[in-house]
């Protein structure tokens, strides 16, 4: 039988092979090369979003550029979804690598929540911890870990590390 800390471990460091490419009617100043990562399942787009937006800011023209966000097959990617989630939910029947469109324009208002900072993502991030520990342990787990505590598991979430 396999032991707890092994399975934790084994979702950890679960990763999805994922290709960022330009959106086709985005203005650049010459061709955009594709842009690979290896994506946490546990973690949230937006947390690699600053990878993404330098690799593209590259070949855009400056003026062009507003906020930054995700599509895939023509569905916008909600951020405050964890990557695994949205994989199950849209792509799971098709090979890899995920291929992912890069937008930075035309923000879709009426189907995604704006992200303005890493702040939005980790209050959203231990609201989700805080709501399945009352579900699950009646709150007892997170009431008796300290803040310093929360500090380490979102800052382990948000490097990758376990």
């Amino acid at each position: 039988m396999t032991d707890d800390k092994d399975v934790l471990r084994d979702v950890w460091f679960g990763r999805i092979p994922t290709c960022f490419t330009l959106y086709q009617d985005e203005i650049t100043e010459r061709e955009a090369e594709p842009y690979y990562l290896l994506l946490p399942r546990i973690s949230y787009l937006t947390l690699v979003t600053d990878k993404v937006k330098k690799h593209f800011q590259k070949v855009l023209r400056q003026e062009e550029v507003s906020e930054i966000w995700f599509e895939y097959e023509g569905t916008p990617l909600k951020w405050h979804y964890p990557i695994g989630l949205l994989f199950d939910l849209h792509a799971s029947n098709t090979a890899l690598p995920w291929s992912i469109t890069v937008h930075f324009k035309n923000f879709p208002e009426k189907d995604l929540l704006h992200c303005h900072s890493k702040d939005v993502i980790e209050a959203h991030f231990m609201a989700c911890i805080k709501e399945a520990d009352a579900l699950k342990h009646k709150s007892q787990v997170i009431n008796e870990m300290q803040k310093k505590d929360h500090k380490q598991l979102w800052m382990g979430l948000q490097n990758g590390k376990y």
